[in-house]
């Protein structure tokens, strides 16, 4: 058969499979602390960058409000979060870590950071510079909520 494409040249192809095999490997670590890979998104949003609105953490986790929400809720169960306000009160919902979420920020950081070495260590400096605008460059103007493809 006469086709134009072969698999392994394809950059959709080696895309997909670094970032399975990274995701993979953080899953494996996540686990051992109780989170999942959404969880340990929203610990980051919160804790790192400050977001306590259901709307703006999904936006930075790149999954939608319904995703949110169930990652919202199973965290105030783990006692990772709290949620304050609502709609019944007219007042913004807001979310904070509790001590024990703060805990497992500090706990998953040393797991994903050394996630991403393994990556790194392959390019030099430069080239994980350049892969990162790279890598950018391609998601620019994609949308970021990822549970519809």
């Amino acid at each position: 058969m006469d086709i134009d494409y072969r698999l392994h040249d394809s950059l959709g192809y080696h895309l997909s499979l670094t970032a399975r095999l990274q995701e993979r490997r953080l899953d494996d670590g996540l686990r051992s602390l109780g989170l999942t890979r959404t969880t340990w998104c929203i610990l980051l949003a919160v804790g790192v960058e400050g977001l306590d609105g259901p709307s703006d953490i999904a936006a930075f986790v790149g999954i939608d409000r319904t995703a949110t929400s169930r990652g919202l809720r199973q965290m105030e169960q783990a006692d990772l979060i709290t949620r304050t306000g609502g709609q019944s009160d007219g007042r913004k919902r807001s979310v904070v870590l509790t001590p024990n979420g703060e805990t497992r920020l500090r706990q998953g950081a040393p797991l994903a950071r050394a996630n991403n070495e393994v990556l790194a260590t392959k390019l030099e400096d430069d080239e994980v510079t350049e892969l990162v605008r790279l890598l950018r460059k391609l998601s620019k103007g994609e949308p970021s909520d990822l549970s519809r493809f």
